[in-house]
């Protein structure tokens, strides 16, 4: 008989174990019982994700996965809140490293969109909002995407109104050597963030807000169908929230950035295989 060939769970499995090597060691500290590895637990949350279910639905369907097992060299089974408390301990800027890694698997041509959209907070911390006076029932998430393969290549999430003009600069800095066109919408409109693109060697392809007849003629002008691939930052945000949730369910909001970090780093994988 053939062997069966593999499922693309499998495949997702064994590119994030291959991520996780490459970014972290395997265990926190040397005092570590050892019993599970940091990159079996960045493998199973992001299983977790990519199959939008619980902890607890995890580890039950898991039992009948052998082979994803056998690929991520996991004997036996954490318990549920084993793997609750690794989402805990496991740092943003380990999250971001590995999104940082996930972008090397797949092509990219420096044309890159901004654009932001909300997800929900099904959990959000009822004594966190109440000690900030938050009543934004929403996370405001904006993605930086490149237009070839529709990677994600950066997210800036945020509790508060921000307007989209201050949270381009953090993501154009940080990412200035991985875009070269930079595509915004009017929200996007400052003359400040322009200048800090070309600043960055970027060249930004932002929309003006249309307040005269010479606005008009400046978005006139505008490589209509460069800036047309803009629309791939909507395809993501769509793609993000059907197959991962619109919403976040982690209940501390400092997890649900982390969440929703792992969702872009799910993202990138799945579109690598």
């Amino acid at each position: 008989m053939e062997a069966l060939p593999k499922s693309q769970l499998l495949r997702f499995a064994e590119q994030a174990m291959h991520l996780a090597r490459r970014a972290i060691a395997p265990y926190s500290s040397k005092f570590s019982k050892r019993r599970y590895t940091l990159h079996q637990h960045i493998v199973l949350l992001c299983l977790k994700v990519r199959k939008n279910t619980t902890y607890r639905t995890l580890l039950d369907e898991l039992i009948e996965m052998p082979r994803i097992r056998k690929a991520i060299n996991l004997d036996e089974l954490p318990s549920p809140s084993t793997l609750c408390k690794a989402f805990n301990r496991l740092d943003m800027v380990v999250w971001r490293v590995l999104l940082n890694l996930s972008i090397t698997l797949l092509p990219t041509n420096g044309v890159v969109g901004i654009d932001a959209s909300g997800f929900d907070r099904c959990h959000a911390s009822k004594h966190y909002t109440k000690r900030t006076k938050l009543t934004i029932q929403q996370l405001k998430v904006t993605l930086l995407v490149d237009t070839r393969a529709n990677a994600i290549l950066d997210l800036h999430v945020t509790t508060t109104r921000k307007h989209d003009s201050r949270i381009a600069p953090s993501l154009i800095k940080r990412n200035a050597g991985n875009v070269a066109i930079l595509l915004g919408d009017k929200g996007y409109d400052d003359q400040k963030v322009r200048a800090l693109a070309r600043d960055a060697g970027v060249r930004p392809l932002i929309k003006h807000r249309e307040f005269s007849s010479l606005h008009k003629a400046w978005n006139a002008r505008l490589d209509a169908d460069l800036y047309g691939q803009r629309s791939q930052n909507e395809t993501v945000n769509s793609r993000l929230k059907r197959k991962y949730g619109a919403f976040v369910r982690s209940r501390h909001w400092w997890t649900q950035f982390r969440e929703l970090v792992v969702g872009c780093l799910t993202h990138n994988i799945d579109k690598s295989l």
